[in-house]
This record gives structure tokens, C-alpha cells and sequence, in this order.
């Protein structure tokens, strides 16, 4: 060491050492590192367009469908038909539709099957079968829509409030499930037809004491039991039909069932009379139907 460094009052030696300024902007990459870069974009690219020519190719296509037939639940799941509701799988179900509706799509197909199958497990009455046994219920009001022309819409809302507050808990108390309100009636649908004629007199019972600006309702109900698919929130088929046809020709305070229903009646409580001349349009010709009300 230099004999200066010694000396008193001299100055320190300044270090070696080199500190970096946090300061100062980074070193940019080198070639290298851009190259780098670059070839793993590329190759992110190539991939992504790689799976969307699978994704799209007719064979993925045709295998993913033909799995979907395998599975439970509607294969057609998907379309407007059976994603209308607002139940949880088909609010997804329209929207996985809505954003995959542009190209076909095998990963489309394989997101609807989850969702399909989903769908064919709701606790609905009926099971999980996309066809299936159930009493199907229909109401109305008798002359309500002669009423609300000249009572108005406030009226007429505030009756079918009152109305959907006094039938409904006599649908769900007997373990029935309303598939859809129509204005001033409801189809709901039922395991048997017992509870859905319990349901049917409970609910015309209920509404004594309502009125609404003159008008006192009066329901009139149909039982039928038959077969019924469930597609999205909704029953169809040709025997939905007979059980709206059947509600249709009942009078005020009438509950008619059919003799599909009728022979699955377990209660001794109730007194049945055949109506000899029922005759609907849409019903079969040989259709026998029976006007029931409580045994008392």
C-alpha cells in the first residue's frame, strides 16, 4: 500500500467494487434472447392453429357427436328449443351455443355434453329420462279474459297475483313442479295422478274469498297421465296436448281427468262421474274423461 494511504488526514482509497444506479434503464435483450422470444410465439401460433383445424375438422366433429348420443340426457342439447329456461345448465347451455354458433366445434360438442348431462339429472318429477311417465296438470280461470278487457291490466295483474299466492303452495305441497305460468292458468306435472287431483281441488278451494273489482275466479282443471319429453324447462308431446284439452272442456269448479289418470287413482275419498259427451279437438275420438270432486 502506498506510504501516502498512511499518512494522517489522507483519503481513503476509493473500493473496486461497482454499484449498480437503480436508476438506469435495463440493459435491452440481446439477439439471442429476442430470437428466443420469437420462435416461442411462433410456436404458441402454429399450436393454436393446429387445435382450431382439429376443433373444426369434420372427423372430430363427427366423433364428438357421436359420443354425445351416448350419454343421458337430450343429444340435441344446444338449441334454442332445449336451452330455453333459466335454470342453471340451460342459461350456460345458451351461452356456450351463443359463443361457438359461428363454426363447428368439437370442444363445442364436448361442453355441451357436460352440460347435457347435467340437465338430464335436475330433480324434476319424471327423473332423468328425456321421456318419461308423468301426470300433467292444467288450470285457468273461467271468463277471466272477458273480465280483464274491461278491468284493465292493473286489475287483472293484482287478481293473477292472488291467484299464483293460493294455487301454487297446493302444486308444490304435493310435490308437483310448475313447468310454466300461461297468463291466467299453469301446467305443472306430477310423479302419479293422486297428488295432481289433490293439488287440482286444493288450489280451486283455495281461492274462496278472492275478488278483485267484481270478479271472484273460478278454476277449472285437466289431469292425464302419459308419456312427455322434457326438452330445456318444458314438457312436449302428444299427451301435454290431451291434458290441455282435457282442462279445456271443464266447467267452473271442475276438475276432469283422463281414464289414463283415472285408473291410478289410490283414494277412496273422491266421487267420479263419466262426462258421455266430451269431444276436443286434438284428443283422441275414444278418449273417456270423468269429472272427480272430493267424496264429502
Amino acid at each position: 500500500m502506498p506510504a501516502e494511504a498512511n499518512r494522517p488526514g489522507a483519503l481513503p482509497v476509493a473500493s473496486a467494487t461497482v454499484i449498480d444506479d437503480p436508476q438506469l434503464p435495463p440493459e435491452p435483450p440481446g439477439e439471442d434472447a429476442v430470437g428466443e422470444a420469437s420462435e416461442a410465439a411462433a410456436a404458441s401460433e402454429g399450436a393454436a392453429q393446429r387445435m382450431r383445424r382439429i376443433d373444426s375438422s369434420p372427423g372430430a366433429l363427427k366423433i364428438a357427436k357421436a359420443l354425445r348420443r351416448l350419454l343421458p340426457g337430450d343429444p340435441d342439447y344446444g338449441d334454442r328449443l332445449s336451452t330455453g329456461g333459466s335454470e342453471p345448465s340451460q342459461v350456460l347451455g345458451q351461452r356456450v351455443a351463443a359463443l361457438t354458433a359461428e363454426r363447428p366445434s368439437a370442444l363445442r360438442e364436448v361442453g355441451l355434453s357436460a352440460l347435457q348431462v347435467w340437465q338430464s339429472l335436475s330433480a324434476a318429477p319424471g327423473g332423468s329420462a328425456a321421456y318419461a311417465e308423468v301426470a300433467i296438470l292444467f288450470t285457468d280461470l273461467v271468463d277471466f279474459s272477458r273480465w280483464a278487457l274491461e278491468a284493465g291490466d292493473d286489475a287483472a295483474i293484482r287478481l293473477l297475483r292472488l291467484v299464483g299466492e293460493a294455487t301454487e303452495p297446493a302444486v308444490e305441497a304435493e310435490g308437483g313442479w310448475v313447468v310454466k305460468r300461461l297468463g291466467d292458468g299453469l301446467m305443472a306435472v306430477f310423479d302419479e295422478p293422486q297428488p295432481a287431483v289433490d293439488a287440482a281441488l286444493a288450489a280451486g278451494a283455495a281461492l274462496t274469498g278472492i275478488e278483485v273489482d267484481g270478479y271472484r275466479p273460478r278454476l277449472r282443471a285437466g289431469v292425464h297421465f302419459g308419456r312427455a319429453q322434457k326438452v330445456g324447462g318444458d314438457y312436449l308431446g302428444v299427451d301435454v296436448n290431451v291434458a290441455a284439452r282435457v282442462a279445456a272442456a271443464a266447467g267452473a269448479d271442475e276438475v276432469l281427468v283422463s281414464e289414463a289418470a283415472r285408473v291410478l287413482l289410490t283414494t277412496e275419498e273422491l266421487k267420479l262421474r263419466r262426462r258421455w259427451m266430451f269431444r276436443a279437438k286434438g284428443a283422441p275420438d275414444d278418449l273417456k274423461v270423468y269429472a272427480v270432486k272430493p267424496a264429502g
